[in-house]
């Protein structure tokens, strides 16, 4: 039903104008207005409007009193980010593997900063330990190295260990790279071990929180969804015993979506859970004994056995 709903081209209003995405931040603002719930309501409105004016007011007459004081309420976004845009979730520039992911559970509205362009690249998803051990550190270099120079596109977090390494590899490398924020957009700043490598035109930044959301474990874990969802095909370098690694790669697996893991003689203590997701269905990255680098043949494969990403507008 959802997806047929997207198959339909939404003509009738421009949904990624700045008062528009105000209107669905400050639905969002509701109580217990989560991205479902908001992707309901306003696919049953989507008929009916023509203006921001007209999406409120048939909000409004959704709402309860206690629901539309919150809705009311005025929204500023004012973000000094460069190229800084958002998202609806009827734009057509809406991520699609995203919708095809998460169907109607997708973020209502994405903030992004950078090159938009790099959505339709080719890309592989990263997750690791921000305690990384060095041989998880070289791992991840490595295979960012040899994902980069094929022109693959990497999405990480934004934490330090893993997600450091994989972004200022693929930018020194003249590569490709998206951030996803385990909160709002607003918070964002140039870490200083990319500032000598920072490019936007090879970079995108993206946030499906409200642009002022502070940093919360179970967005950090939403945020891990989003990056699956993204991505063509999963790799954790390092998983503790518990965590948002592990989380991100039990989830992959969940979703079907191909993981790939370093497999050690013996594993440390910062990739202890890298066993246990082997054991669930990763497939385990082996170095090759000739050149001493991950041997990615498997990774490849299986991206290049993967149809398009459907089309859902």
């Amino acid at each position: 039903m959802w997806n047929h709903f997207l198959a339909v081209k939404l003509g009738l209003m421009d949904w990624s104008n700045i008062e528009a995405v105000k209107v669905l931040y400050r639905l969002l603002a509701v109580k217990g207005m989560g991205p479902v719930k908001a992707n309901n309501l306003l696919s049953n409105l989507r008929n009916k409007v023509a203006s921001t004016m007209e999406l409120q007011e048939n909000i409004c007459a959704c709402l309860n009193e206690a629901q539309k004081e919150i809705f009311l309420k005025d929204l500023k976004l004012d973000i000094d980010i460069e190229d800084s845009t958002f998202l609806s979730i009827f734009d057509d520039k809406y991520p699609k593997e995203i919708l095809q992911d998460m169907g109607i559970a997708s973020p209502t509205v994405l903030s992004l900063a950078g090159n938009l362009d790099l959505l339709n690249k080719h890309k592989i998803g990263f997750s690791g330990s921000r305690k990384v051990s060095e041989k998880g550190m070289a791992i991840a270099e490595d295979v960012a190295s040899q994902l980069a120079d094929n022109d693959f596109c990497l999405v990480s977090g934004y934490a330090n260990g893993v997600d450091m390494v994989v972004h200022k590899t693929a930018l020194e490398r003249g590569a490709s790279t998206i951030m996803v924020l385990p909160e709002g957009i607003s918070s964002f700043y140039i870490k200083k071990e990319l500032k000598s490598v920072w490019d936007w035109n090879h970079i995108l930044v993206v946030s499906e929180f409200e642009p002022f959301a502070k940093w919360q474990v179970s967005r950090a874990m939403q945020r891990n969804r989003t990056i699956i969802a993204l991505s063509q095909a999963m790799l954790v370098i390092e998983a503790g015993e518990k965590g948002g690694s592990l989380d991100a790669g039990l989830k992959s697996i969940e979703k079907g979506k191909k993981l790939f893991v370093p497999q050690y003689a013996e594993f440390p203590v910062s990739a202890l859970g890298n066993k246990r997701l082997l054991q669930n269905g990763a497939y385990p990255l082996k170095m090759s004994r000739t050149s001493m680098k991950a041997n990615l043949d498997n990774l490849y494969a299986s991206v290049g056995a993967m149809q398009p990403a459907m089309t859902l507008f």
